[in-house]
């Protein structure tokens, strides 16, 4: 069930109570010099959408949020982005849109780390005026951290920006966006926690090419392995959440 190509009779007759609305969020922002701007919204969407199809009974996709809380970015260029404060207020007012409306289960399903503390705000801004709704959000890399981290080869397991396992999946869902000549071994990468302290900088204080870990390591074998191992467990997991009985 797609939001954005039903009726609104259509949506209208569709259970509250049993549906879980998925809103995929994501960015579009400089990926280093081999990845496209839209990298976040590609992954993230292609996850959705394939999700959706393995639980047409019980999932209403959203359109994906391609804008996001990518601040960090802008001295790079190549970005687009909201401030935090705004993006927060957004997520806030599309989430309820739904909730007014009647509906109970609403998950943001991210593509981008920059959207991670603002879809947790939001969430908590809107917890206290839905107490009786199902309010979930989560990174697809969250999902299936140990099936991605199965998959990587670099030293670094998890998904950072440009990486092995972002430029692994581009290259096999579009495969013609990445320039491979540009792939180059981005291991200095300044971390953002030292010693359980978070550290507040930007990616131009953090890349000296704004991307991170080994995309060298990619492939597009590994990429289709990575993405059916994505889809497969966040397809377990919502379905899990769609079936868990809500707290009043």
């Amino acid at each position: 069930m797609k939001y954005a190509e039903m009726t609104a009779v259509e949506l209208k007759n569709i259970s509250r109570e049993e549906t879980l609305v998925v809103l995929p969020i994501a960015a579009v922002e400089q990926h280093g010099p081999h990845m496209p701007t839209a990298t976040d919204t590609i992954i993230c969407t292609a996850v959705a959408e394939q999700v959706e199809q393995n639980l047409k009974e019980s999932v209403l996709l959203l359109p994906t949020l391609w804008l996001g809380a990518s601040q960090h970015h802008l001295r790079w260029g190549a970005t687009l982005t909201s401030r935090v404060e705004n993006y927060e207020t957004l997520l806030c007012e599309i989430c309820e849109s739904l909730l007014d409306d009647g509906f109970r289960r609403v998950l943001i399903l991210n593509g981008h780390g920059g959207n991670i503390g603002p879809m947790q705000i939001s969430l908590r801004r809107l917890q206290i005026h839905y107490r009786n709704c199902q309010l979930m959000a989560a990174s697809y890399w969250s999902i299936a951290e140990q099936e991605i981290a199965s998959l990587m080869e670099g030293e670094c397991k998890t998904v950072g920006h440009a990486c092995e396992a972002e430029t692994s999946l581009v290259l096999h869902l579009r495969p013609e966006l990445v320039h491979k000549s540009k792939i180059e071994n981005f291991i200095d990468y300044a971390p953002d926690m030292i010693d359980g302290v978070y550290l507040c900088n930007d990616m131009y204080q953090r890349t000296q090419k704004g991307a991170t870990g080994r995309p060298d390591l990619a492939s597009a074998e590994k990429g289709g392995q990575m993405f059916s191992a994505i889809v497969e467990k966040v397809s377990k997991v919502i379905q899990k959440l769609s079936e868990d009985p809500f707290f009043e």
